[in-house]
């Protein structure tokens, strides 16, 4: 299983959009940089921060600031007035790490043109890319003076220390069982609707075309408790959607409570196999699901990135219950070849993936959106390999997509025992193709809610017009309408304009394959929108 992915439509949390949308024209580029924290002792160095890639790095990100502000930095946006700047990298595509190289160049210039009075400028490279290429980045123009890997964050105040002194210092050790449970994150989510929650790291899939296993390590869960900790916290600073993150979500089991460590494995889908053992013991995904949600019932509830190996009928059951997780699901296909999932060991046929989506739709009859990952151009793909995929974007009928050429990544094990085979320009035809089919059948999905009202979460003016506001609906498609005067659905108090956080009922008037546009209607809470359906 790969990490979260930027993409052709749609990603979780507004902080994403910039990135994800410069990734799906082939622009790859960093999130934007956030304000300076307040309070921050006088003198204190400062340090700005870049995200590049997934929402795990995300996560990463806010944990590295935290332990940051602890050692007493001061975050800054402004580049010019940093004493240090980290990257927070991914590795899982050639493009992602090229954006990294093509910005230390830039650093480079930076670093020349420092007025010898201040002290040298530390920059840092954070994440899968130092995990996977720590000598050339070390050794590449002596340019880089910190590399630590994603379970390295802890280390970061010594490694900055280390690299005032002029040395290079590096940390990228794998941990069995580093989750950083006990660092609440310092959240960066833009006017605090949405945030992140990490819940495990790493992945024991194996997939064969995925580096991830390599530079994040194996699957290790946090303790329900910390989680539930930070979910609260979260409630209580008005954040109104949490998405719990993972790279194998789903699979997710917390061993820290010894009573529940000889709980037997819970069935994998029908027709999916792992290439490792059914693992005994501990709270499954379902008991967190379900404690999460309990929270607060005005919190929309998302999770990703799943393996579609991991959803048990209580999993399902539970997002058909409550209300408040969203009825929205990510099934990464990664290809419709029976053939070539075999050969990137996804563990499943396209027609046992096929039957869980039919299952899905069946034990959820409100599932409002289902989203998916492909990779084309993999090692030995033929020319009907590739239909069979564009057949299966067809059947399905997909509302958002993340789909890529095929990249080969050193380690994997494709690396070892394939051919990256298809040429590009092949590759780039063949994108080019399921891209299109992804656009004409999710428009059609979408136009299919015209006429419709949906729920929709505010999160800012839109980008295009300040006259209009923006928001996301249950499906995490994203929902543009007028910002004008609105009603109270409980009939209570004046009438005002919709903010950030506020729920609003839409009524959708046209669709496009990524957006929808709709008159609003009210205003309203997540609970008794639920309760009039």
């Amino acid at each position: 299983q790969r990490p979260v992915r930027r993409g052709f439509a749609l990603p979780a949390g507004p902080d994403l959009r910039h990135f994800l949308r410069a990734a799906a024209v082939g622009q790859p580029g960093p999130l934007p940089e956030l304000p300076s924290e307040p309070g921050s002792p006088p003198g204190a160095p400062k340090v700005y921060l870049e995200t590049y890639g997934c929402q795990m790095n995300v996560s990463d990100t806010e944990i590295a600031w935290a332990i940051l502000q602890k050692n007493g930095y001061a975050r800054t946006k402004e580049l010019a007035e940093a004493d240090v700047v980290l990257l927070v990298t991914c590795s899982v595509r050639e493009k992602a790490e090229q954006a990294i190289w093509n910005r230390l160049q830039h650093l480079k210039a930076l670093k020349a043109r420092r007025p010898r009075a201040r002290a040298a400028l530390r920059v840092g490279i954070l994440g899968c890319m130092a995990e996977r290429l720590k000598e050339e980045i070390l050794h590449r123009e002596k340019l880089v003076d910190v590399v630590a890997g994603p379970d390295a964050y802890r280390d970061l105040p010594r490694l900055l220390a280390v690299a005032e002194s002029g040395q290079q210092a590096a940390n990228v050790l794998l941990s069995l069982d580093e989750t950083y449970a006990d660092i609440l994150p310092v959240q960066t989510s833009a006017g605090g609707t949405t945030a992140f929650v990490s819940i495990m790291r790493g992945c024991d899939n194996m997939c064969s075309y995925c580096i991830v296993p390599f530079t994040r390590g194996r699957e290790r869960s946090r303790p329900i408790a910390s989680i539930l900790q930070e979910v609260r916290m979260l409630s209580d600073q008005g954040v109104k959607e949490v998405t719990l993150l993972g790279q194998n979500v789903n699979s997710f089991r917390d061993l820290s409570e010894v009573q529940f460590q000889a709980v037997a494995a819970p069935g994998l889908s029908r027709g999916f196999s792992t290439v490792y053992k059914a693992k005994q013991g501990g709270l499954r995904f379902s008991h967190l699901l379900d404690q999460v949600s309990r929270i607060d019932p005005e919190m929309r509830i998302r999770f990703t990135s799943p393996h579609p190996k991991d959803f048990p009928d209580e999993v399902l059951q539970l997002i058909q219950e409550r209300h408040n997780i969203c009825k929205q699901l990510h099934l990464p296909a990664q290809s419709g070849s029976t053939r070539v999932l075999e050969a990137m060991r996804r563990g499943y046929t396209r027609e046992a993936y096929l039957e869980l989506v039919h299952h899905v739709r069946d034990s959820i009859p409100g599932v409002l959106s289902l989203s998916s990952d492909f990779i084309t151009g993999f090692c030995g793909e033929t020319e009907e390999d590739h239909l069979q995929t564009v057949s299966l974007l067809q059947e399905v009928r997909y509302n958002i997509g993340f789909l890529f050429a095929y990249s080969m990544r050193q380690k994997t094990r494709a690396h070892h025992r394939l051919q990256d085979d298809v040429p590009t320009a092949v590759k780039k035809r063949r994108l080019e193709q399921l891209v299109a089919t992804f656009r004409e059948e999710a428009a059609r999905a979408n136009t299919a809610l015209v006429g419709q009202t949906q729920l929709v979460l505010v999160e800012g003016p839109s980008k295009r017009s300040a006259s209009e506001l923006c928001g996301r609906n249950d499906g995490n498609i994203k929902v543009i309408f007028p910002d004008t005067e609105l009603q109270d659905a409980a009939q209570c108090g004046a009438p005002g304009r919709a903010q950030p956080g506020d729920y609003v009922m839409v009524k959708v008037t046209s669709a496009s394959s990524q957006t929808l546009r709709g008159v609003p209607l009210c205003r309203t809470t997540l609970s008794r929108a639920a309760a009039s359906h």
